[in-house]
């Protein structure tokens, strides 16, 4: 429910900032405050747009310390509340990313929120730099197929250099494409542009739902415009205080954990056919060498390690994408890379002609390199490698040099590690997995502990945020939403 990343912004969150202490930005605070005081009222001229749903467009300042310097226009959706008589109001959905497009995310996941669509207008947008969001690009299809198909495991030094050649000249792709956009693609200015679509929506107050990286959105909206909370919702919890090299080796511990756990499930479930023979772990290890010798010509395409690993990572968030899992692996293991391969397109937003989405094409990186640090000395990546490789033999490795985008980004980070007080909101419901390898529970315990009154419901089981895949969960976040009565403290959901 976050939507697709790239390998090198790997794995949703803040695995962007990969191998480094973070560096605090003090203004941050003071500039949101006083930046945040002046509210325009926008209007959205919702037309119909297919399948019950509206769409529309918001005009906003591209930069918030100069309103009047230029506008862009965010595109926005809703599916209209099923119950007008019993409408509370509009409920903001964010699906994460960052880089996660709203519009379609509610277009495909609008039947997860039928009940709560029943007293809520259901609401979403492509953030600024996202979709038709004043898209932020970098590269075409070719240049993209090449850049992701690059070995991101840099066992030599020649490797190591071309490595570092492809990401300078993307992320100088990105500054000559689209560089008047990035200085404001931060999470800070996504959040006044929430301010800006609860008025225009006509909500007193904002009541949201955020998935992933939509839970830091939403934390700097409870930092800003505390008073204008009436419920929020955080649903895979990221933490902006927290250690970056013990986040990013928690991380990868978590998907190494959930792999694990797909690996034991296979050994038991009949259904699945990769562990019938052969010990599956040990099967992916030699596959994935194998492919860094020589990858599985596709076609017109290659599948290379590094795509295998990502269309592994795919089928993690989820234990209902196992069987996808199980079918490619295999497929692999008779020689055939082609389901792998789909689930690498799918990961990486590759459509059917070549093209791709924009989350992978800089609406990604253009917000991660703006909330993160990532130092440009390779050493600093170098020293990670040993512990990153202990908490993930497969993931370790791919994941080591993946902060290197935001170290050239051509845009230096705004808010880094910035502390998100929330004074004079109301309580904020928190929702953490047990095993959640893309946000770890130890974040959401922590921002539990900074966030005064915030109750954290506990969800006990695998995979990425919790309202599609736990009844109990879902149960709980819709009933704080509609009816403002939280769970008990320390409610542990099993199911």
């Amino acid at each position: 429910m976050t939507g697709r990343v790239s390998w090198f912004l790997v794995l949703l969150t803040v695995l962007s900032v990969a191998c480094t202490d973070l560096q605090s930005a003090s203004h941050g605070r003071v500039f949101g405050r006083t930046a945040a005081s002046a509210t325009v009222v926008g209007k959205i001229n919702w037309s119909s747009c297919g399948g019950g749903f509206q769409c529309g467009t918001l005009s906003v300042p591209l930069d918030y310390s100069r309103p009047q310097y230029r506008a862009i226009s965010l595109s926005l959706i809703r599916k209209r509340a099923r119950n007008q008589s019993q409408r509370i109001g509009s409920v903001l959905v964010n699906p994460g990313g960052p880089g996660g497009s709203g519009v379609d995310f509610l277009r495909s996941a609008a039947s997860i929120f039928t009940y709560l669509n029943t007293f809520f207008d259901l609401v979403s947008w492509d953030p600024r730099g996202v979709g038709e969001s004043a898209p932020v690009t970098c590269e075409d299809g070719p240049q993209l197929d090449s850049y992701m198909a690059i070995d991101s495991v840099l066992d030599d030094p020649q490797e190591k250099q071309q490595f570092i050649k492809a990401v300078e000249n993307f992320t100088s792709s990105c500054a000559r494409r689209s560089g008047d956009l990035l200085p404001f693609m931060d999470t800070a200015s996504t959040a006044r542009d929430i301010e800006r679509i609860r008025d225009a929506v006509g909500d007193k107050k904002l009541t949201y739902l955020g998935f992933s990286y939509g839970t830091f959105i939403g934390q700097w909206y409870a930092h800003l415009f505390p008073t204008h909370v009436r419920a929020l919702v955080f649903d895979g919890v990221v933490d902006s205080t927290s250690s970056n090299d013990q986040s990013v080796t928690d991380q990868v511990d978590g998907f190494q954990k959930n792999l694990d756990a797909f690996f034991a499930s296979c050994k038991t479930d009949t259904r699945c056919t990769y562990g019938r023979a052969g010990d599956p772990a040990a099967k992916l290890a030699t596959a994935v060498e194998k492919l860094d010798k020589t990858p599985l010509q596709l076609g017109s395409r290659q599948l290379t390690r590094s795509m295998a690993i990502r269309g592994v990572l795919s089928t993690l968030y989820d234990e209902a994408a196992w069987p996808d899992l199980d079918a490619a692996l295999t497929a692999l293991d008779k020689g055939d890379g082609s389901y792998l391969l789909e689930l690498a397109d799918y990961f990486d937003g590759r459509n059917s002609d070549g093209t791709y989405a924009n989350e992978v094409n800089g609406g990604n990186q253009a917000t991660a390199c703006l909330d993160a640090f990532s130092p440009s000395d390779i050493s600093a990546y170098d020293r990670a490698g040993p512990e990153l490789a202990q908490a993930s033999p497969l993931f370790g490795p791919w994941t080591q040099y993946s902060g290197l985008e935001c170290a050239y980004w051509p845009v230096k980070g705004k808010y880094v590690n910035e502390r998100l007080t929330v004074a004079g909101a109301p309580p904020i419901l928190l929702v953490g997995g047990t095993n959640d390898p893309a946000t770890p529970y130890a974040e959401a315990q922590s921002v539990s502990s900074q966030i005064p009154n915030s109750v954290l419901l506990t969800r006990k089981g695998n995979g990425h945020t919790s309202y599609a895949s736990s009844t109990c969960a879902q149960a709980a976040e819709d009933k704080y939403m509609i009816d403002l009565t939280l769970p008990t403290p320390g409610t542990v959901c099993v199911s």
